[in-house]
């Protein structure tokens, strides 16, 4: 086994499209699924990218993504590392590929100054809550994650202030 990991370039589109699908049917999110190459190409390299990607590698074949950009911390004035997917091939959990990957944005948030590595798991999805809960990751339990989309985000943003 020899891992390598390293941020994603241009030429990656169809590679990063490739483990994104696999992600998403692996979360039976494939109906919300509306990512292209394109739209890889125009939102990670770009020249202000909108999110980064680091890609694992064994022996040469891409085998996990970890897509990500920065937020801010307010009350700790520091910026933080926000997690948006993280995968790695069913045919190769186990073999501590996510965890390198975990291991890898920890090391830059440390060396960027970040606060903290932060993400989402869905509630169904078991043995990734037990595998971040092993790496001494905890649910931030007092939040609640709200979303406004759709129409509902058209009506909100058509409402004049009063």
């Amino acid at each position: 086994m020899t891992i390598a990991i390293r941020a994603a370039r241009p030429g990656d589109e169809d590679t990063m499209f490739a483990l994104l699908f696999e992600l998403a049917e692996y979360e039976k999110l494939t109906h919300v699924f509306h990512i292209t190459p394109e739209t890889i190409e125009r939102d990670f390299f770009s020249p202000q990218p909108r999110c980064h990607c680091e890609l694992l590698f064994d022996s040469g074949v891409p085998f996990g993504i970890a897509n990500w950009f920065y937020s801010y911390a307010t009350f700790a004035t520091a910026r933080k590392i926000y997690l948006a997917d993280l995968f790695v091939k069913p045919s190769q959990r186990g073999k501590g590929l996510g965890k390198a990957l975990l291991a890898h944005l920890a090391r830059r948030a440390i060396s960027e100054g970040a606060a903290q590595v932060e993400w989402e798991v869905l509630d169904w999805n078991k043995p990734s809550i037990e595998f971040y809960e092993s790496l001494g990751a905890c649910r931030a339990g007092e939040w609640l994650i709200y979303r406004l989309g759709g129409e509902h985000l058209e009506k909100l943003a058509q409402t004049a202030l009063s």
